[in-house]
């Protein structure tokens, strides 16, 4: 809900937009890069799949020491500079036993997020990720083989907690708004995260500037709203809301003013770091 530059992954909808300037936006993919940049001493903090500052200095310290441009563009030949743990992406492969990459450190960043430890994150799918694996699918009640594919990843990125996958869904109801966008828009912003808030002050699931509150309160609600995680997924939807009507129902302009603003995109059009976060959300409908 704030204009951000990107460091942008790959140009497929499985590799999200990352932002550089605020640690609030959750993707999966970064906890590939941030294990990647840690393997090479270049990265100290958690992976924890939010983009922010050390995560971008990683990237531009080992762009510069690579010979590569410097530019904060995690793309195809600054992946393959990393080497076996640069790639693939995560989504594009069945990952099984023995592999190495990019997509086992995402891998085990999302078990570990969903209570099945592999005790690292370290892109190896060894005895321990392998475990863990099983234990994942079992607890799903899926099938128990230790091979990663379609369905494995569905139940991993689906685990949002059911009260606030609830939340969204319900007043995604209440404001007559397909709950699949707004799904995804929360993962976009927070991974259904509610205690994240970012380096620019927005807030919670929806990512909610306290600009924005007072605007959807005195404005549209005409009511305080509680400073809750129900109340800032309301605040959030009633803002998209009211963006949908403003531009007539184009997903695209409505999606880009929530992210952009509604006056910076009636007055210049979306950014690019806009249209790269309104094509992923937009590609996460099916995902979450």
């Amino acid at each position: 809900m704030r204009p951000k530059r990107f460091i942008v992954l790959a140009s497929l909808v499985a590799a999200l937009g990352a932002p550089a300037s605020a640690v609030a936006i959750t993707d999966v993919q970064v906890a590939g890069l941030q294990a990647a940049l840690r393997a090479r001493g270049l990265y100290a903090g958690p992976v924890d799949a939010i983009t922010g500052p050390q995560t971008r200095r990683g990237v531009l310290r080992f762009q510069r020491r690579s010979g590569l441009a410097v530019d904060g563009v995690v793309g195809p030949r600054t992946r393959k500079a990393l080497g076996r743990l640069g790639r693939p992406l995560y989504g594009t492969r069945l990952i099984r036993r023995n592999m190495v990459g990019w997509d086992v450190s995402v891998l085990q960043f999302l078990l570990g997020r969903n209570g099945a430890s592999t005790g690292a994150i370290d892109g190896y799918f060894g005895p321990l990720t392998n475990g863990a694996v099983r234990r994942f699918q079992r607890r799903a009640g899926i099938a128990v083989d230790g091979i990663v594919g379609p369905q494995t990843r569905g139940a991993l990125t689906a685990a949002t907690p059911p009260s606030i996958r609830s939340r969204l869904n319900y007043w995604a109801g209440q404001y007559g708004i397909d709950a699949r966008l707004v799904r995804a828009l929360a993962w976009m912003e927070s991974g259904h995260q509610p205690q994240v808030v970012s380096s620019v002050g927005a807030r919670g699931v929806m990512q909610v500037m306290p600009g924005t509150r007072r605007y959807v309160e005195t404005v549209l609600l005409g009511e305080r709203v509680p400073r809750t995680v129900d109340g800032n997924i309301r605040v959030g939807v009633a803002f998209l809301h009211q963006q949908l009507h403003a531009f007539r129902f184009d997903v695209r302009r409505a999606l880009g003013a929530y992210y952009q603003g509604p006056a910076a995109v009636r007055r210049h059009g979306l950014f690019p770091e806009t249209r790269h976060f309104v094509r992923t959300v937009l590609g996460l409908r099916r995902r979450v």
